[in-house]
C-alpha cells in the first residue's frame, strides 16, 4: 500500500508542476488583446462620431508631446 501512495503522491506533483500549455495560454491572451485593440483603433479611426472624439483627443495629445 505504501507503494502505491508513493507512486500515487508523485503523479500527482507531476501533474501539479506541468506548465507545458501555460504559455500557450500566454501567447492566445496576448493574441486576443491584439485582436481587440485592432478592432477598436479600426473603429475609431473609421469615421464615427466616437471614432472622431478619438482620432480628436489622440491628435492633442501628439500636439502636446510636439509642442506646437
Amino acid at each position: 500500500m505504501k507503494k502505491f501512495m508513493t507512486k500515487a503522491c508523485i503523479k500527482v506533483q507531476s501533474y501539479l508542476n506541468n506548465e507545458r500549455g501555460s504559455q500557450s495560454l500566454e501567447w492566445i491572451g496576448i493574441a486576443a488583446i491584439i485582436v481587440i485593440l485592432t478592432g477598436v483603433i479600426s473603429t475609431a479611426m473609421s469615421g464615427a462620431g466616437l471614432g472622431d472624439t478619438f482620432v480628436d483627443k489622440f491628435s492633442g495629445f501628439l500636439e502636446k508631446i510636439g509642442g506646437e
